[in-house]
């Protein structure tokens, strides 16, 4: 039997992006849980064992305080048992073989399975079907044993590992190179994966991992030549010198791989990372859901039957920053999300138990740094770092259960860091007993290879041979650096077409005939025969909607996206929308989705479009995030141009929750990393009384993160493009700009609320017909005679609207009064040509509703004066520490203020 698992406002038949999965119905063997009543006691008490164990098992390489005590739990008398009482272990646990076993002999399997370097926790799994098959297979590995070859892997591995740290150390003594020293188990997790990677016919695995060991992963494992590394150590450039980057350091380097795994190809990308402590953790989600809509695998693909996504994420975590970073439970609860689960990550938490330099139980207010999986009951297997066997073995169940249940699962190795928080730091400051430890005890690579030596599987002539090869490796790679040239990793596969902009501004057509325009619209608003619409959408929506585009000369603004969208589907690019209740609009204007009435079946009508190229549009309603939301979404702009990827802020300041994003991906990715994206932020922004939160989407600072020169004019190379539009065909025209261009950048377009309705802001067919385009200024088309007009007044967006309705109370004639629509790039000759028409003008006003030290004037001001040559003066809202007055009163007076100041 198959059991739909319903969602609220979601459809059980599915949308574009969204598939519900089926659950088999779960119904325990009817042998076990008859074994299991026969033997109740011992079933409960073999069941402490797995919901308690973790607490006293040896998961710790370096333990300086008293173990804890054993669990009373864990005592088979709680549960009536004698210790030579015969049990049958048949039905109860994993075993070998089937005989009956006395308690104490039951208890020491208990004690290997659950209490040694591996251990796993159970108690807050309520789905039953995962919990049984979590036990079932995490007991079958404990029988199982790895094979002398890969042993003998593993062994090289680490100890390759430790000799790149160990010539970096001696090499280059002075670098911060945050090496893998006390954490080297992370290859066989690699491997491990790899080799599951393989044998499932995985296409794809995308990685987010931080600084810790990962120069050590990207030189021994996925194919980065070290002489890139040593190059960057060197001060050199990691670009071509033709590449327009001021580059990044070495610890967030990526690579973008094919790598061949028992005769089978799997491409690897691990991404970029910032220093901002787990920020890559949903860019990495969004890059894999990406690879899924590109491949239309996972929910895109065009099955009705349940199958495994071909794309694979996996996440690394540092233990401090996993517990203390929000962003983590911000990911973790998109995990499961329609239109943002990835089929389930693969978590590891290296953990150094230690955080920069403060103590793991200092770092975090719960047990274990993996404890926040618990919320989204996500099983978590705990991994002693000394024992990479034991790492292999629960990369092999974490896998497997990723790939049954399509779900995130953790694997916490505990281990350690040799030196402090980067290799020049002294951690006996803060913690002196932990790192007596430390420095006192063997590496992790040494312990393994000596366990080798022993069994006779190593002989010491071949530890020494690993470890000589690699070190004469990496000697060639240091020696022959002047004859190594830094790989052009970029505009390659999907990205081939594309390229970075030059210094000059281009026009783009991006009129489409409005024969196919109309239909889209028409389209917009269709639904099924049988389909409950709400009564409300249909009068004011629909029918408002088909009127307008017929007649073709009163087009609002979510009429024109709905346009501009729909066109660029037809064109075959992919559309996707995500914020939080984007479907509706947080205005109730956009409607891109219709909800049934009595079914709560989603439709959303675009993607019924005829003809054409077949580009879907996908509507993410996000939970109510906006940090990981943006980095997701941020994550599927750079993995293909095709894709317009928009996220709306539900009020233009909520962006701030998401300022980490901005700062060190979207505004520098390309020019730290070589990495374009064409990801569009729509912020809502506008006085309208509604007080110091939702009024202004702080233009400012994203002004300031822009490279826009003062004195020079700007190019369309400049770093991101901001807009404020004030018209909806400008609006669609910069929506399809941004996919029809052969370049990407960001786009910020500081949106509308009262301008959604305002019936004086429309456009008319001809403004969005072939020829026309994005205009960065508009002029005046009020002023009848311009050699009347003494004063031209500059403004922005919304704003216009209410300086036109007091110039025409007043019948103003001698004021002009002109729109600049795009601030970066920086219009300087189209303001240029605008100011021409009005010789006799002797006044320039820049006006702006915003105060004096917010909004655009700072940023225009030495601009319009360098490069146009004339004066200009201020008027607006005076300079204010909060972004608007929370007196409706003031509020008004302020207005009224602002418009009259701009003609006086």
């Amino acid at each position: 039997m198959i059991r739909i698992i319903s969602r609220q406002y979601h459809s059980t038949r599915g949308v574009f992006g969204f598939k519900p999965k089926p659950q088999p119905e779960f119904k325990l063997d009817k042998h076990i849980a008859e074994a299991r009543a026969r033997n109740s006691n011992v079933y409960r008490w073999v069941e402490a064992y797995r919901n308690y164990a973790h607490r006293k098992a040896a998961i710790n390489p370096v333990l300086f305080s008293q173990p804890i005590e054993t669990p009373t739990v864990l005592d088979y008398a709680r549960y009536g048992l004698s210790g030579n009482e015969t049990v049958q272990p048949t039905g109860i646990i994993q075993t070998n073989n089937s005989s009956a076993v006395t308690t104490e002999q039951l208890q020491e399997l208990l004690e290997q399975i659950y209490c040694g370097t591996t251990s796993i926790e159970l108690a807050y799994i309520e789905n039953e079907h995962e919990r049984e098959w979590l036990i079932e297979e995490y007991e079958k590995l404990f029988h199982t044993e790895l094979k002398t070859d890969d042993r003998k892997e593993i062994a090289e591995l680490l100890l390759k590992s430790q000799a790149f740290d160990n010539f970096l150390a001696v090499k280059f003594p002075t670098v911060k190179r945050y090496g893998g020293e006390g954490a080297e188990s992370i290859m066989a997790f690699y491997r491990q994966l790899f080799l599951c990677a393989a044998d499932a016919d995985i296409r794809n695995i995308v990685v987010g991992m931080p600084h810790r060991g990962k120069l050590n992963v990207l030189t021994t494992m996925f194919q980065t030549r070290p002489a890139k590394i040593f190059r960057k150590f060197k001060g050199l450039p990691e670009f071509p010198a033709d590449a327009k980057a001021m580059c990044d350091i070495a610890s967030h380097f990526h690579t973008s791989q094919d790598l061949v795994v028992r005769n089978k190809t799997i491409h690897l990308n691990m991404l970029h990372n910032p220093s901002h402590l787990e920020a890559v953790n949903p860019v990495c989600m969004g890059k894999t859901r990406a690879k899924q809509l590109s491949q239309l695998d996972g929910p895109y693909s065009g099955s009705d039957e349940p199958e495994n996504s071909k794309i694979l994420n996996v996440q690394l975590h540092g233990d401090a920053a996993f517990a203390g970073q929000g962003i983590n439970q911000e990911c973790l609860m998109m995990a499961s999300v329609p239109h943002f689960d990835v089929g389930g990550s693969i978590h590891m938490i290296v953990n150094n138990q230690v955080g920069f330099t403060t103590p793991g139980d200092r770092g975090r207010g719960t047990p274990y740094s993996s404890d926040l999986a618990k919320s989204i009951m996500a099983p978590v297997i705990h991994v002693n770092g000394d024992d990479p066997e034991a790492l292999s073995k629960a990369t092999q169940l974490a896998f497997n259960y990723q790939q049954t249940f399509g779900k995130d699962i953790f694997i916490d190795l505990n281990c350690f860091r040799r030196w402090g928080h980067n290799e020049l730091d002294d951690p006996t400051f803060t913690n002196p007993l932990l790192y007596k430890i430390i420095h006192n005890r063997k590496s992790v690579p040494d312990l393994y290879a000596a366990k080798l030596l022993e069994t006779g599987e190593l002989a010491q002539t071949d530890i020494d041979g690993i470890v000589k090869s690699h070190l004469n490796f990496l000697n060639s790679e240091l020696q022959n650096l002047n004859e190594y040239q830094p790989e052009r990793s970029y505009f390659e596969q999907q990205w081939s077409e594309m390229k970075q902009p030059g210094t000059e501004i281009t026009t783009w057509d991006t009129g489409v005939d409005y024969g196919l325009l109309h239909l889209i619209a028409q389209t917009s608003v269709q639904h099924p025969a049988d389909f409950a619409l709400h009564p409300h959408l249909k009068k004011h929506h629909v029918e408002a909607r088909l009127k307008k585009a017929a007649e073709g000369t009163r087009l609002d603004w979510a009429t024109a996206e709905t346009m501009a969208i729909g066109s660029l589907m037809y064109q075959g690019f992919n559309v996707r929308i995500s914020g939080e209740d984007v479907g509706r609009g947080t205005f109730s204007q956009r409607h891109a989705m219709f909800v049934d009435q009595n079914t709560n079946e989603i439709y959303i009508p675009l993607n019924a479009l005829e003809g054409g190229s077949g580009g879907k549009l996908e509507i993410a309603n996000s939970i109510l995030s906006e940090e990981a939301v943006l980095g997701f979404e941020y994550g599927m702009a750079i993995d293909n141009p095709n894709n317009l990827v928009i996220w709306e802020a539900q009020f233009g300041d909520f962006f701030n929750g998401a300022q980490i994003m901005i700062d060190t991906l979207l505004v520098s990715g390309e020019t730290k990393w070589m990495v374009c994206n064409g990801l569009v932020l729509l912020l809502p922004h506008g006085f309208d009384g509604a007080a110091s939160e939702h009024s202004s989407c702080r233009m400012e600072r994203f002004l300031q993160l822009t490279d826009s020169r003062e004195s020079t004019p700007d190019g369309e190379d400049v770093n991101f493009q901001i807009i404020y539009p004030s018209t909806p065909a400008q609006y669609f025209h910069a929506l399809r700009r941004q996919m029809i261009r052969n370049f990407r950048k960001p786009l910020v377009v500081i949106a509308p609320k009262t301008l959604l309705r305002l019936s004086e802001c429309v456009s008319t067919h001809s403004e969005i017909a072939p020829g026309t385009h994005f205009q960065s200024v508009i002029g005046d088309h009020v002023v009848t005679d311009p050699k009347k007009v003494k004063r031209v007044i500059l403004c922005t967006g919304k704003h216009y609207y209410n300086l036109n309705s007091e110039r025409l109370a007043t019948k103003n004639n001698e004021v002009a009064i002109v729109r600049v629509e795009s601030l970066c790039p920086f219009p300087v000759q189209s303001i240029r040509d605008e100011l021409e028409k009005y010789a006799n003008a002797r006044d320039f006003i820049w006006s702006q509703e915003e105060h004096r030290n917010m909004g655009a004037w700072s940023f225009v001001h030495p601009r319009f004066e360098n490069m146009c040559g004339k004066k200009i003066a201020y008027r607006g809202r005076y300079e204010g520490a909060t972004v608007a007055v929370g007196v409706s009163t003031w509020h008004a007076k302020e207005a009224e203020e602002v418009i009259k100041s701009a003609f006086v």
